[in-house]
C-alpha cells in the first residue's frame, strides 16, 4: 500500500527523544504530519527536535517540543493540560516511552514501582486526560508500543508493585502486559505492537543483534495512518495482526487493569 499523506494529522509520541521514538518522530514529520515530541526533560525534547531539523530536514514548523518525566505523575497531568489547550484535536497518541526495570526494587515518588509507572501508568493517565482531544474527531487512535515479552508476563493483582518478589525481567514484562491490556480499554480506539527487536537501551532484554530503530518505528507508523483499518484492542507483531497473550482482551481482564490503574495513580491526578 502506498504511503498516505499525513499533513492533516497531529501525533503525540512519548519517548521521541532517542531510539524508536525519535526514528517514529521522523517518520510521521516526514510523510506531513505535526509531531508532538515529549521527552524527560524540555532540554531533552529541545534537542531532539533540534536534530530532527539539522540532520533530518524536518520543517520545525510541524514540530513542537513537550515534557515530562514519567516517574512523577504530577508531570503528566501537566503536560497534558497543555497539550489539550494547545491540541484539542489530537489524531494519535504514541505511547512508547520505556525503561528496563531496574535491577533492585525501586518505587517512584507516587508510591509505584518504577518500570510499572513509566511504562504503563504514566501512559494509562495520559491517554484518560487526552481522552477528549482524542476523540473530539474521527479516526483518533492510540498505538501501545508494547512487547513480545509480554506473553512471559502475569499481573501481580495482590502485589503489583512486587515488594514480595521482585525481578528486573518480570516487572518490566508485567509493565508490557498491561500496556497490551490497556489498548483493549473501550474508552478509545486502540492496538498495541511489539515493533520488533532493535538495537536500542532495551536491546539487552531481548538479544544481542537487533534491526534499525527506524525498521521498529516503520511497524508503529504504519498503525498511525488513518488509511489502515484497526480494531480496536488488536495486537500486532511487526506488521502482521496475531492474537496477543491468552485473556489479555477479556473484558473482566481489562475492567480490573482499569480498577488497579485508578487506584494506584490516585484520584486526584484523574478528576483534573
Amino acid at each position: 500500500m502506498p504511503e498516505s499523506d499525513l499533513s492533516s494529522r497531529t501525533v503525540l509520541v512519548t519517548g521521541a527523544t532517542s531510539g524508536i521514538g525519535y526514528e517514529t518522530a521522523r517518520l510521521l514529520a516526514e510523510r506531513g504530519a505535526t509531531v508532538l515530541v515529549h521527552g524527560r526533560t524540555a532540554a531533552e525534547a529541545g534537542a531532539a527536535a533540534d536534530a530532527l531539523v539539522a540532520t533530518a530536514g524536518i520543517d520545525a514548523a510541524r514540530l513542537c517540543t513537550f515534557a515530562a518525566d514519567f516517574s512523577r505523575l504530577e508531570e503528566v497531568e501537566t503536560m497534558a493540560a497543555r497539550v489539550v489547550v494547545e491540541h484539542p484535536h489530537l489524531d494519535v497518541l504514541v505511547n512508547n516511552a520505556a525503561i528496563a526495570a531496574p535491577e533492585r526494587h525501586t518505587v517512584t515518588a507516587d508510591g509505584n514501582e518504577l518500570a510499572f509507572q513509566v511504562n504503563f501508568l504514566a501512559h494509562y493517565l495520559l491517554t484518560n486526560l487526552l481522552e477528549r482531544a482524542l476523540t473530539s474527531d474521527p479516526g483518533g487512535r492510540v498505538v501501545n508500543v508494547s512487547s513480545s515479552l509480554h506473553r512471559t508476563a502475569s499481573i501481580q493483582w495482590s502485589d503489583p508493585n512486587r515488594a514480595r518478589r521482585y525481578s528486573r525481567l518480570a516487572a518490566y514484562a508485567q509493565s508490557q502486559l498491561a500496556l497490551t491490556v490497556f489498548a483493549a480499554d473501550p474508552r478509545v480506539t486502540a492496538v498495541s505492537v511489539h515493533p520488533g527487536i532493535c538495537a536500542t537501551d532495551l536491546l539487552p532484554l531481548y538479544a544481542h543483534d537487533g534491526a534499525t530503530p527506524a525498521k521498529g518505528a516503520a511497524n508503529i507508523v504504519r498503525l498511525c495512518d488513518p488509511a489502515v483499518e484497526i480494531v480496536n484492542g488488536a495486537y500486532y507483531d511487526r506488521d502482521q495482526r496475531v492474537e496477543p497473550a491468552p485473556g489479555a482482551t477479556e473484558e473482566r481482564t481489562v475492567k480490573r487493569l482499569t480498577k488497579l490503574a485508578d487506584v494506584l495513580i490516585h484520584p486526584e491526578h484523574l478528576n483534573t
